[in-house]
């Protein structure tokens, strides 16, 4: 198998298009950065491949003056299967030099066609990429068939479960992208004069804002003047473009050194976007539809994956408190294929910052089937799941670059807590009329403003309690454990520390027996009814030697307590309390040295299963 976290982008029509590939192949290098390649075609019978292992800035060193073209395809790519090295880099192409071709996915039955049809190939790669290049090739020159026919008979090879977004160029047609995808993201980019492709509308915006969306089993021909769709029984479809408007601006680093201090910095003013978003007065504007639905339903289940899980349990208790429903939060991956014992009228909320993510849609396509109604809460309009979903709704958090989520979680539970809230009045319950959530949303984003211009505190802290040991603990109790899991991922993915988050009254039942003399153990408390559970349990941990730190909302503080937070709603404390375990996650990556944005063995958009 090979890699579906991976960023395409193609262009043809344009002189420029190797700047344009580069520009655009660093706009998607959140989506892996193992290895990279373009290839280009001049139409004057000059054509380019360039690939290297590592970063955009190893393959933009090794391209030559000389290497220039009208049309072109790149890759960044994540490995899963096949080292990252050149060989395995794409575009991976035929043995012949004449087919070049683009792929992120997993082609389940990729071995059975190798056995199948191309036994005595010279393969070049461990990729299945340069099977679906060999068998156009194949079919080409031993069939005699053109090479659209080609392509449409490999498509149809490709087991149905298989995921795959490709583009293939063919020498002989040297003006011509062929564009298919199943179950992963890719977008056509209107541009005048020129037309592009590309995994996301990021990596193209400095071209176009117009786009046209792709359907699964479609095969597209992309020349510089046309765009031809049609499924694969030769069937034309019409679409229209759309536009997003989003500045391509908003996804430079403005200055800071890394995306993930950015980001974080820019959550104030995320809180603040989404109040004049979705408030008019000091009432939630929701789509009345939506709430109709939620209100029929006898239980609403939160889909999310990673951090949108953790932003789900938040999430869960929002709609308890406020509207009354039963509320269960569920990992993507389990719930695809372990599906629990549904209620008779369930409602889903997919938490997806991408809208993206293959587990999340896995388990949508399911609830569509079943005719179930559906939410998605996004961050991308016009994503995968925003588009098959019953609903959507924005998180307004603009371009989130680093593969670690802050603004992203934050931006989410904001919307479940104003959805919560407008469903809870749908409802006429008094918890949800008398919870300012507008004003308190003002006074959470002039909270996060304070800890954040507090930022050197954290890098001192990072440096003491984090820096040397290997393994961390997150505790807490009830809402605050749920961002204990939160704090915890995100120190582990960028730091390589060791960090796990523990419900705190967990320890004793066999944690505990972790602990060890400077190990790291970090208090999460804001809840009045836990606080002196979890204090109880802290010191349980310090008895036996741990180094404790305390992350406070300022009502329960006292003296010696590290990090104080300031006060706001119960419910609402994890949008502040996770601002500091950002922050720590952040300065001991920092203090490691290490690539912030780019942690080791992620990427940022999981669209495999």
């Amino acid at each position: 198998m090979d890699e579906n976290m991976c960023g395409i982008v193609g262009v043809t029509g344009n002189k420029d298009a190797v700047s344009i590939l580069i520009g655009g192949l660093k706009r998607l290098e959140y989506r892996g950065y193992d290895s990279a390649g373009i290839y280009v075609n001049d139409q004057n019978g000059h054509d380019y491949l360039v690939k290297r292992p590592g970063r955009i800035s190893e393959l933009e060193a090794a391209i030559t003056p000389d290497v220039h073209g009208s049309a072109g395809i790149g890759h960044t790519r994540w490995a899963t299967h096949g080292v990252p090295n050149e060989a395995n880099a794409h575009p991976q192409y035929s043995k012949d030099d004449r087919f070049y071709v683009v792929h992120n996915g997993v082609i389940e039955n990729y071995q059975q066609l190798k056995d199948q049809y191309l036994e005595n190939y010279p393969f070049k790669s461990q990729t299945d990429t340069e099977v679906l290049v060999a068998l156009v090739d194949k079919f080409v020159v031993e069939y005699k068939m053109d090479t659209k026919s080609a392509l449409l008979k490999m498509l149809r090879l490709i087991s149905p479960d298989s995921s795959y977004a490709m583009v293939l160029m063919d020498r002989k047609q040297p003006d011509t992208l062929f564009v298919a995808k199943n179950k992963s993201p890719l977008l056509i980019g209107v541009c005048d004069g020129y037309n592009m492709v590309g995994s996301d509308a990021l990596s193209m915006l400095k071209q176009t804002n117009r786009f046209m969306e792709l359907e699964d089993h479609e095969l597209v021909i992309v020349k510089p003047d046309n765009i031809s769709i049609e499924d694969f029984d030769g069937n034309i479809k019409h679409r229209d473009t759309f536009t997003v408007d989003m500045d391509a601006d908003a996804v430079g680093k403005g200055g800071y050194p890394f995306y993930m201090l950015k980001e974080i910095n820019e959550q104030p003013a995320v809180m603040r976007k989404l109040v004049q978003h979705y408030f008019n007065g000091d009432q939630p504007q929701v789509d009345e539809k939506l709430l109709a639905d939620l209100k029929n339903a006898d239980h609403i289940y939160i889909v999310g994956a990673g951090t949108s899980y953790h932003a789900g349990l938040v999430g869960a208790r929002l709609f308890e408190k406020m509207a009354k429903i039963p509320t269960t939060a569920h990992i993507s991956s389990e719930f695809a294929y372990e599906h629990p014992l549904l209620s008779k009228k369930p409602f889903f909320i997919f938490l997806t910052q991408s809208g993206e993510t293959a587990d999340s849609r896995e388990v949508l396509v399911h609830v569509n089937e079943q005719h179930w109604p559906s939410l998605t809460i996004t961050n991308v309009d016009k994503s995968t799941l925003s588009r098959e979903a019953t609903y959507t709704m924005l998180l307004d958090a603009g371009p989130e670059i680093a593969v670690a989520s802050t603004k992203g979680y934050t931006a989410q539970i904001a919307v479940e807590a104003i959805l919560a809230k407008a469903l809870g009045e749908y409802l006429n319950y008094d918890e949800a009329k008398n919870f300012d959530l507008k004003n308190q949303l003002g006074s959470i984003a002039n909270g996060m403003q304070s800890i954040i211009d507090s930022k050197d505190d954290f890098q001192a802290l990072a440096s003491h309690y984090l820096s040397q040991p290997r393994n961390a603990f997150y505790i807490g109790r009830g809402i605050d454990w749920s961002v204990s899991l939160e704090a915890a991922l995100k120190l582990k993915e960028i730091s390589y520390v060791q960090a796990e988050g523990f419900a705190s009254g967990e320890l004793k039942h066999g944690t505990i027996a972790l602990i060890e003399k400077g190990t790291p153990v970090i208090a999460i408390i804001t809840q009045d009814r836990t606080a002196g559970l979890t204090r109880s349990n802290l010191e349980e941990t310090q008895a036996r030697g741990s180094n404790a730190l305390t992350i406070v909302a300022r009502h329960l503080a006292k003296e010696d307590d590290t990090v104080v937070i300031p006060d706001c709603d119960p419910l609402l404390t994890p949008l502040l309390s996770v601002i500091p375990a950002q922050l720590l996650a952040y300065y001991t990556s920092l203090g490691k040295g290490l690539d912030v944005d780019k942690p080791r063995n992620l990427a940022k958009s999981v669209t495999v299963q």
